[in-house]
This record gives structure tokens, sequence and C-alpha cells, in this order.
């Protein structure tokens, strides 16, 4: 590194053609007035030349306040920077810290005032280990020997400065240190050297550190909506065992809009959706809040699950075109024994058998929400006692560089050995797939499982169903059954009474609007009794009042009054079902 021709091109500083020793040619002699400061043409500090003192009382210029002051060894090779009074001037003028040393042990050779109004006074001659400590604190003195040997040039970035001394205390900052080689060609090492120049980048570590405290805090009240936004406790369904695990995205990621839910429907019917609203942030997740509110007032209406997603399509437009999401809602009826469901672009559900036989529900699917046009349709598969389901997001399984499918393979692979409780599973799942803290991708897992009831507890889960054919003698045949059975199951006698008074008007009511095939169906839980009529008609009924003159009119009045909740909702073959509940005692 030639510094004389660098520090020419320095801002503030002059061509100087009276430094005759800057042009020498090796083997030159070097005049002593050039190599003595004190002799030297002009004061290397000011830039004035003695002559300018007309009383001659201006004596030899010592070293200016800051800079490093001591002897330097000639021998050395010493004087890389101050064999120039005019370069040690520019350099102890510059802002940035600034330090030259020479040979292998780093002697000291110089330091600019910058320096020392940060680290204290500095002498020179001494290696740099005892004559700047603080570079050996900073790591910098093994940088220093690459540099030295290399003739390659070295940085290291935001170093912490908290150092100083009794007469110069540190001001506590970042620098960023670069370690440039000084005559890097000589074959001398003792005349080779490394420059050492560190600028203060404390405003912009500052800065960063705000940056990231505010992408911190932004990140953490995206998290709290999401989970806000999340149910805080699953609904238990009688026949159902419920359970799901939320992992929101690493502290570098902003999270998504993964949710799930779980809705009990009434006459023993369970609804689940899981879905994922694409794109991150706080507006991903409020979006996601409001696609799985109108989720649940869509569930209530108790209609299929495709029309259910065809609402949800329309809405999702509504709410942000930009926005997509991918959902699937699916309902478990357990006198069936079926799990019923629609897909808008979303992962297939994952069924796994008792046995440990895991099959995936691939019937054809639909786009995601919000893109529109497009008409879907509900399928189903058989979800019996003793079988697992479990519905996730992409996180759980999308990995970079491989297809999804290699993804889905992994999680049916993990799903055939994991056995326990819902929840149980849920973090095996977890576990199974690598998903940490620090994941890339908010993950959403729900597992339900429809138990097996043996022994005593079978005598809790009871149905019983019969075919109502015939006309008005259907009637009492219907009231006949219900005592037999409600008596079978060892209900107390007001609450046979009052199954007997629902299932009679149901199926009169049945009789009167209603159309061939009818059924009356009769189910148990541990918590509830249902009283269900299903027939060919699609009308549904609804409670009115009626007048004292009226003769019909009353019977869904009657039921609403008995029954703990009643209900109706259109079948998949065409027809409706209507339904009233009661709950057991104790």
């Amino acid at each position: 590194m030639n510094l004389t021709r660098w520090s020419a091109r320095l801002p503030g500083t002059q061509r100087r053609s009276a430094v005759p020793a800057a042009r020498a040619k090796v083997g030159d002699p070097v005049r002593a007035d050039a190599a003595d400061p004190a002799t030297a043409p002009q004061d290397a500090g000011s830039g004035i030349a003695p002559d300018a003192d007309p009383e001659g009382t201006r004596q030899a210029p010592g070293p200016p306040a800051g800079r490093a002051t001591g002897p330097v060894p000639a021998a050395a090779g010493a004087g890389a920077v101050t064999d120039e009074p005019s370069v040690t001037g520019v350099l102890s003028r510059l802002p940035a810290l600034i330090a030259v040393t020479h040979g292998p042990a780093h002697r000291v050779d110089f330091v600019n005032d910058a320096y020392t109004e940060v680290f204290g006074a500095r002498t020179t001659g001494a290696p740099a280990r005892d004559a700047l400590p603080e570079l050996d604190e900073l790591g910098l003195l093994p940088l220093m020997d690459q540099v030295h040997r290399s003739g390659k040039p070295r940085t290291v970035k935001a170093r912490k400065v908290v150092g100083g001394d009794d007469r110069s205390p540190a001001k506590p900052g970042y620098f960023t240190f670069t370690c440039t080689p000084v005559r890097a060609g000589d074959p001398d090492p003792e005349r080779r050297g490394v420059l050492v120049f560190a600028a203060d980048v404390t405003d912009q570590v500052h800065s960063a550190e705000r940056l990231r405290e505010s992408e911190r805090r932004l990140h953490e009240t995206a998290v709290t909506l999401q989970r806000s936004l999340l149910p805080q406790e699953l609904e238990q369904p009688d026949d159902l065992r419920v359970a799901a695990t939320y992992q929101p995205g690493g502290t570098d990621a902003a999270v998504g809009g993964d949710w799930y839910d779980v809705i009990t429907l009434g006459a023993g019917r369970t609804a689940l959706v899981i879905g994922d609203v694409m794109g991150r942030g706080v507006r991903a997740a409020a979006v996601m809040g409001q696609l799985r509110t109108a989720v649940r007032a869509y569930a209530r209406l108790d209609l299929p699950p495709h029309e259910v997603i065809q609402l949800l399509d329309g809405l999702a437009s509504e709410i942000d075109a930009t926005q997509i999401a991918t959902c699937v809602y699916a309902v478990h009826d357990p006198s069936e024994g079926r799990l019923s469901y629609a897909t808008a672009g979303h992962l297939p559900i994952l069924i796994r058998d008792p046995d440990g036989t895991v099959r995936r529900a691939d019937e054809p699917t639909g786009p995601p929400l919000g893109t529109g046009g497009w008409i879907h349709t509900s399928g189903s598969v058989a979800l019996g006692p003793g079988c697992t389901a479990v519905l996730y997001t992409d996180g759980l399984i999308e990995r970079r560089g491989e297809d999804i499918d290699v993804g889905v393979d992994a999680l049916m692979s993990a799903l055939s050995g994991a056995t326990g409780a819902p929840q149980v599973i849920c973090d095996r799942l977890m576990r199974a797939l690598g998903v940490t803290s620090e994941h890339d991708d908010d993950v959403a897992v729900l597992v339900l499982q429809y138990p097996d009831h043996t022994g005593s507890e079978a005598e809790l889960f009871r149905n019983a169903s019969l075919e109502l054919l015939g006309g008005v003698e259907a009637a009492p045949r219907a009231r006949a059954f219900a005592s037999g059975v409600l008596a079978s199951w060892r209900f107390p006698v007001e609450l046979r009474d009052l199954g007997v008074l629902a299932a009679s008007e149901l199926v009169a009511n049945s009789l009167k609007h209603g159309t061939p095939p009818m059924r009356l169906r009769l189910r148990r839980t541990d918590r509830r009794l249902i009283i269900e009529v299903t027939d060919g008609d699609d009308h549904l009924p609804r409670r009115r009042r009626a007048e004292p003159g009226d003769e019909a009119g009353r019977g869904i009045s009657i039921i609403a009054t008995v029954a703990s909740s009643w209900g109706s909702r259109r079948t998949p073959g065409g027809g409706k079902a209507v339904w009233c509940e009661f709950a057991l005692p104790g």
C-alpha cells in the first residue's frame, strides 16, 4: 500500500513537491530534514512553514495532542506513516480510528486522534498486544497476523467497544474494523505492516436493533392475535375425542393464518374444520379470524359440507380479493359411521384404521377459497369405531426442495405408528416431522378419534331405529317402540315420558308433512338422549305461534319446550331430518 500516493487523494490535502524522500529511488540517501520531523519543511499537523515565524522564536514542533508519541525503532523499518509528516497530519484529523503497526509483533508506529479519544493515549514502539490491548480484547490480533502473512485485507463488522483507560474512558459503541496490509510486497517481514481502520457504526447498529425490536413486537402482536382468534378450548363431542395443536413460525418469520375449529351440530353430529390463509402477518391473521367466525355461523345452519365451502368461497373474495385461503370442512355422523367433507385446495384428510393401516381421503378437491367460479362437491370416507383422523396444514409436511407428496407419505408413515390419546398423537406427529419452535412456517394439526366403546362403557352408547311403514298406525307403533327402548336403557320414568312425547310429536309431524321413506332413530350417549325422525320431503319445519283456533302448528313448540335443544337439516340424498335432545341427569 502506497500511503504517500493514497494521502495525496484525501480531501483537504495537497500534492507536495517538497518531500524528496517520497520520490527517492531505492538506494538513494534520505535527507535528514525529511526523516526528522523537527527539521521538516513544514509542520505536519498544521502545514505552516517554519520561516513564517519572523521573530525566530518558533521551536521545533512536538507531536500534536492525541497523536501517538514515543521512539520508533529505525532498525525495524518504522516510519511506514511517520516518514511523511503530512500523512500523519491527515490521518490524525480523520474521524475514523486508525492505528499503524509493523513487523510480525505488530509494533505500533502510529495512532490517530480519533483512536486516542476512544481508547485513551497510546505510545508507539511496543507490540500491539501490550500497547493496544483493546485489539486483543476485540479479537483482532489473529486477524492482523493473517493480514501480515497474506497481504490481503480482512474486515470484522460491528464489534462492541467497551474498553478504555482511567485517563480516557472509552465511549461505548460499535465499530467495523478493517485490517489493510502496508508494504505488502516488501520481502522483509519487519518492514511490512498493518493499518487498522475502524469506522463507527453505532448508529447503524442501534437502528438495526430498533428495527429488530419493532419486528419482534409485531411478530408477538400477530401471534397474540392469532392465538386469540383460535378456539381457547375445543368443544368435546360425546362420540369423539378431539385435540389440536398450533405452532407459530420462528421469530424470524411472520405468523401466518392457520386455524382450526370443532363445532357440535346436534343429534350427535360434529363439524371439524381446518384452514390456512396464504400470506403472513397481522392481515393474514385478521382474515383468518373472519373466516373462522363465518364457518361457525354457516355450520349452525347445518348445511352439507360443500355448501359451507361454497359460501366461504364467496365471502373470502369479499373480505380481501388478494388473500387466498385453503380449507377443509368435515362432518362426522356417528349413526352412519362416516366422515363427510368438502375441500377447497387443502391437503387430504388421513385416516388410521384400528389395524394401523393409513389411508387418505382422495376424492376430487376444489380450488382455494377466494378464486370463485367453481361448484364444490362433498365426498365421504368411512370413520368407524377405533379409527383416527388427522387434519393438518401444509407447514407440517412442506419442505423446501421436496415434493409435497413426499411430506404426505412421511406423515402417513408417522401416523401408522402413532397410538394413544389425540393430544399424544399431535405431539408425536410434530416431533416425527421435525417441527420445532424455529420452524419456518405455521403448523396446525387437528386429531380426532372415534373410540370403540366396550364393556360397561358400551352400555352408555346405544342406538335403535324403526322404519315407519303404513299410515296413521305408524304413530302408535313409534310410541310403543320408543317406550320399550327407553325402558331397556333404564332411564328414569320422567325422562321416558318426555322421550315418548317427543318421538310422538316428531313422527306425527313427519306423517302429516313428509313423504316416505320415514324412520325413527333413538340414540343415547353418556351425556344425552337424541331422538331423530327422517323422511323424504326436504321442506324444513319452523317454530311458529299457533292461533287458538288452529288444529296444527303446536308440535315443534312442544318439542322446543320439553327438550334441551332441537333442529332440522336436509339430508344428502334428499329429504330432511328433524331431531331433539335431552340432557341426562348427573
